[in-house]
């Protein structure tokens, strides 16, 4: 008989990564076929600008999600729920209270964490004694060993899983443009100054200044900066030639991007193991990011890519350059990445270690 799993969980809208995560994970044959599942969206944020504030909207759908929880636990009674667990503040606050629902009936507790953070609120009185409940007899998926010291105070080794993410791969093909004179250069994700925007352009703005021949595409959707506040920097700094805003993009629309490009850039400034990273390495794209979360697993410094330390336009500014003077060096990081991605990084290796997570906790 199949093991009852209910999973709380993200999925779009809005679309970020943990988002993705959930809708794979919702929509795998394989999970739902070796397991009895029951999901439920954990979202309260429909859109992205709506991630973080509070109104009363976002407090009628929590109510609603606690409810789907509770008629779950009473009348499903699974074996086991996973919950996409957020970090801290707020958001940490609402999923703890489920968290402590589903302990009240006695279900074993699993969490997925897809952010960090724990450890910058684990001096606070309140939090310390929620972190100590909530982590309590329950086991923890991290995506990275180099996230696994943000919890270290209230995990133990034994009670962590590390579950590195994986993509679905496209049928849209790379573009066969080594050769060309002027390099293509992407960025894509959501528009959030933490993602590395301002460094970016900064960075462009020093390869504008040592002529070195360019094209930067920005694609994203909104998030704390729109696209008129965007363009109005571009404009600023003078970089109208060079880099340009393309808006959000989405399925073959997005790949046929990532098919035309010859870099990817991702200096983020906070982050955990960025999805766009393995897309970009599906495409053979070598990658310039930062030293941030488990960005280190995905991205091999020297030989699928260079990592650079956050906010350090100057050392960005210097490894584009390196890239996109040498050919060779792009191809030889783009086919490593590429390789690293099929062995690592695939969905089917992703769902395998989900099912086997899983099924060692329904024992």
């Amino acid at each position: 008989m199949k093991k009852k799993i209910l999973f709380i969980l993200h999925y779009p809208p809005p679309i970020h990564g943990a988002a993705n995560v959930g809708l794979q994970i919702k929509q795998s044959k394989i999970i739902n076929e070796t397991f009895d599942c029951e999901y439920i969206n954990l979202g309260t944020s429909k859109t992205i600008e709506e991630i973080g504030t509070k109104n009363i909207i976002k407090l009628f759908r929590y109510v609603n999600i606690f409810g789907l929880v509770l008629k779950n636990l009473v009348f499903k009674r699974p074996d086991l729920c996973y919950m996409s667990m957020t970090a801290r503040c707020m958001p940490f606050y609402k999923d703890a209270s489920l968290a402590l629902l589903v302990k009240i009936f006695r279900v074993k507790l699993i969490y997925h964490f897809h952010n960090k953070g724990v450890s910058l609120n684990e001096n606070l009185f309140f939090d310390d004694k929620l972190y100590r409940f909530t982590f309590r007899n329950s086991k923890v998926i991290l995506l990275s060993e180099y996230l696994y010291p943000d919890m270290k105070k209230y995990v133990d080794k034994n009670q962590v899983y590390i579950c590195h993410n994986g993509i679905a791969e496209t049928n849209v093909k790379k573009t066969n443009a080594i050769e060309r004179k002027t390099v293509k250069l992407l960025f894509l994700s959501n528009m959030i100054i933490s993602n590395g925007l301002f460094v970016m352009l900064e960075a462009c703005k020093l390869l504008q200044q040592k002529d070195i021949p360019f094209r930067c595409s920005f694609v994203g959707g909104t998030g704390d900066l729109d696209g008129k506040k965007f363009q109005s920097e571009i404009d600023k700094l003078g970089l109208n030639d060079q880099v340009v805003y393309l808006g959000p993009k989405y399925g073959d629309e997005k790949y046929k991007i990532f098919a035309d490009s010859d870099i990817f850039v991702h200096p983020t400034l906070n982050d955990c193991f960025p999805l766009v990273l393995l897309e970009a390495m599906q495409f053979s794209l070598p990658i310039v990011s930062t030293n941030e979360g488990g960005i280190p697993d995905i991205v091999v410094d020297n030989i699928t890519g260079f990592i650079v330390q956050p906010k350090d336009v100057e050392a960005l500014a210097q490894k584009l350059e390196n890239l996109i003077l040498d050919a060779d060096l792009r191809l030889s990081m783009g086919t490593a990445g590429r390789l690293k991605f099929e062995k690592e990084f695939t969905l089917n290796i992703f769902e395998q270690k989900i099912i086997n997570i899983l099924q060692n906790n329904c024992r």
